[in-house]
């Protein structure tokens, strides 16, 4: 246990960051998820999860509880699989003759 004043508060800032940071780590991985579980719905709540997955890891981002990088290729990894559902969605099915 810290012993010295200003030893004390940097216990308690650090104990508030670290509550703070988990935080925004598991709204982060809620919205994830949501995103995983939309692929299987229409492609309008896809769309809406993944918009707010992504507006979630850059906030996290530019305020430094996840690296730029990481949220980039989170980011590449969901837009890939909405493309993808997108695309055969619009696409018409090829006849099987």
């Amino acid at each position: 246990m810290p012993h010295t004043k200003s030893a004390k508060k940097n216990l308690r800032k650090s104990l508030k960051r670290r509550a703070h940071n988990r935080d925004v780590k598991r709204t982060l991985r809620l919205h994830l998820k949501a995103f995983q579980k939309a692929l299987n719905g229409p492609i309008e709540g896809l769309q809406a999860a993944y918009n707010a997955a992504a507006k979630k890891l850059d906030k996290a981002a530019a305020r430094g509880f996840i690296h730029r990088n990481l949220a980039a290729r989170k980011k590449s990894q969901m837009a890939r699989l909405l493309f993808k559902k997108t695309s055969s969605a619009a696409a018409p099915p090829t006849p099987t003759a």
